[in-house]
């Protein structure tokens, strides 16, 4: 592993030396600016048309982020959450047509008979206000913890609009197609179901189901380039995964993992199996992966087609070389110490990152 090119600061030095530092990865030179700061745990990140920006705030919280990093306040209309441990408002992504319908959907947690569930709402964006609320999806069934919400989100080529989910801390959700916990979905941008899903029509299964066996989906991507979904996902201690994701297919967990359970007990033996696809990258230990993004653009041309993961547990950003779907190098560049929570690159190719904490903030990188 690459030496980290930074010590942890406290985030307001951290802030001021990016902005002063060059930092010099492997193959590109870049600053990092702070865009804006005073953001309480911010989870997931929007570009809008226009260059401004919408942040969730996972304590429940929506903002508008101008050109000039200004803060808008919490935007009115915005739905309600719980916010307990790993839940609350988390991830926004914006329709393909939004510079003509205005719509946005969040993915944020409820509450209801039974307990809890990651749930997508769509919004109509109006000036500094949300309105026009519509429940797409409420994940079912419901679970009384407050872990593995998964929620994040990307539209397809298509139009279809894919999420996925983590099996809640209950392991065996992820094998039951009866369950839409530990799986990724696909519906139309009104919530309907596509009737060319996999399980469409297939007894004890959910329509709404792409792929499934999956434990805590904390990064989901389109290719700009070629449309092919990506995800990547929180393994238990050790195996976090980055996987190609294919229609209908299964990625085993938990029947194969490369990780074990916390505290070192074996969940199982296998590391793959007949009929379940196997991870194009593990990490061991567990860098604890969050926000996923494919480089494109001008700003980074020797990045150009890498993937960029944000790490929670490991304190950088990863950059991942790929030739077609394999996955064939690796560069940690350390973030000065902070949790990146989300990765987005903007049209540009100018790449933004979140910083996960109670002071948390958005980062540029611009070329050096």
């Amino acid at each position: 592993m690459p030496k980290p090119l930074l010590l942890a600061l406290p985030l307001a030095l951290a802030v001021s030396a990016a902005s002063a530092e060059t930092v010099r990865s492997e193959r590109a030179t870049f600053r990092v600016t702070p865009v804006a700061g005073g953001l309480e745990n911010p989870w997931g990140l929007a570009i809008l048309p226009d260059g401004r920006m919408l942040v969730t705030e996972r304590p429940g919280r929506v903002r508008l982020v101008g050109a000039d990093g200004r803060l808008s306040d919490p935007l009115a209309g915005t739905p309600g959450t719980v916010a307990n441990r790993q839940g609350g408002m988390l991830d926004v992504v914006l329709h393909p047509r939004f510079a003509e319908n205005g719509f946005v959907y969040i993915c944020h947690v409820t509450e209801g008979q039974g307990g809890t569930s990651s749930t997508i709402t769509r919004l109509k964006l109006e000036g500094e206000r949300f309105s026009e609320p519509r429940t797409i999806l409420s994940v079912t069934p419901r679970v009384g913890n407050g872990l593995h919400f998964g929620c994040r989100m990307a539209f397809g080529q298509d139009g279809m609009l894919f999420a996925g989910f983590g099996d809640r801390f209950q392991m065996d959700r992820a094998q039951d197609l009866g369950d839409l916990n530990g799986k990724i979905i696909r519906l139309a941008d009104d919530g309907a179901v596509p009737q060319d899903n996999p399980f469409v029509g297939r007894q004890g299964a959910r329509p709404e189901i792409w792929s499934w066996g999956h434990r805590n989906i904390q990064g989901l991507l389109v290719d700009p380039a070629t449309g092919a979904l990506w995800a990547h996902e929180h393994g238990p201690q050790g195996g976090d995964e980055v996987n190609l994701i294919r229609r209908g297919a299964n990625y085993g967990w938990p029947r194969t993992t490369h990780g074990v359970n916390y505290g070192g007990a074996t969940i199982t033996d296998n590391r793959s199996l007949p009929g379940m696809e196997d991870a194009l990258k593990v990490w061991v230990p567990s860098i604890a992966p969050s926000g996923f993004a494919a480089v494109a653009g001008d700003a980074f041309p020797a990045w150009r087609g890498n993937l960029l993961v944000g790490a929670l547990r490991d304190r950088s950003l990863v950059r991942l070389t790929r030739e077609g779907d394999r996955i064939t190098g690796e560069e940690r560049i350390s973030m000065f110490g902070e949790r990146i929570r989300e990765v987005r690159v903007a049209p540009d190719g100018r790449v933004y990152l979140l910083t996960d904490s109670r002071e948390g903030a958005i980062w540029r990188l611009d070329p050096a």
